[in-house]
């Protein structure tokens, strides 16, 4: 029975990280037309309407007064200092650089899950994250410009913030089913998104290209929203930091849809990278994490 719940767990989770993959290249093309703040703004408005419009159709009762601060915090995290950071990055670096600098998510929700959920992984997670982070970031320095610049800085921001935001939703989706959890965060943010979208709202939105609304859309129903229903899921059967891990396959799920999305070319060698990664990941799969 363990066993199966994990197994539904790990599949699960990778559902959630290529839905996840997705973010960058639709973020990147989004911002092609958007000001990166009014397509914080937007996305958080849609997926707050669509949060909002569940919660009230299967007329669910509020959280208990002790999970708001968790629902506070994961939003402040998810809704503002993730999408906000994430579009300024893409506004200065392509999005399959930012792929594989994203790679070293899985160590940073590690990180912040032993903080946040008291996980305990072993050594021998911690060995396999490493060797895994360090693979992403030699293919980084190799497939990037060769150095770090000012959309590192955003996407160091953007690391941050979301490995605690998947930590807060990971705790809270052992107190309420991970739908709910990120139905209540987009809800409760609604407003301040909506107030934020109006004062940013442009001029003209006929010059908005037919790339940009479609980048728009993924984002706020895909990103914002829906992969948090599957991702949290996955994390309240198998913990933070193992459904962290799987993250490690992101910036290849990334790279390839950043080719037919963006324009920008995949390389031979990326696939070879892609595999020395899966291993890694494997391996971590197979290591002990204690949850209390």
């Amino acid at each position: 029975m363990i066993r199966s719940r994990d197994n539904l767990g790990l599949v699960l989770g990778i559902a959630g990280v290529l839905l996840f993959g997705g973010t960058l290249p639709a973020t990147r093309l989004a911002v092609t037309s958007f000001d990166p703040l009014l397509l914080t703004a937007i996305r958080a408005s849609i997926a707050g309407c669509a949060g909002l419009s569940v919660l009230l159709a299967l007329r669910r009762p509020l959280p208990a007064r002790k999970l708001w601060p968790d629902v506070v915090i994961a939003g402040l995290c998810t809704i503002v200092g993730f999408p906000v950071l994430m579009a300024l990055a893409m506004a200065h670096v392509p999005a399959a650089h930012g792929g594989v600098v994203l790679g070293i998510m899985p160590l940073a929700t590690a990180a912040a899950a032993a903080i946040v959920t008291r996980e305990r992984p072993s050594l021998g997670f911690w060995l396999a994250s490493a060797t895994g982070a360090a693979i992403v970031v030699v293919f980084a320095l190799r497939e990037g410009s060769g150095g770090f610049a000012v959309g590192d800085l955003f996407l160091a921001g953007t690391i941050i913030a979301g490995a605690f935001g998947y930590a807060m939703s990971g705790r809270l989706s052992l107190a309420m089913p991970g739908w709910e959890a990120i139905c209540w965060q987009v809800a409760l943010f609604l407003p301040l998104s909506l107030l934020a979208a109006i004062v940013l709202w442009p001029a003209h939105l006929g010059t908005i290209a037919a790339g940009g609304w479609a980048g728009l859309a993924y984002v706020s129903f895909i990103s914002q929203f829906f992969a948090f229903f599957v991702f949290n899921a996955a994390m309240a059967r198998i913990g933070v930091a193992r459904a962290g891990q799987l993250m490690l396959l992101q910036p290849f799920v990334i790279i390839v849809l950043a080719s037919p999305v963006n324009g920008e070319p995949i390389r031979v060698e990326t696939f070879a990278y892609a595999v020395a990664v899966m291993a890694a990941v494997v391996v971590g799969q197979r290591m002990r994490v204690r949850r209390r």
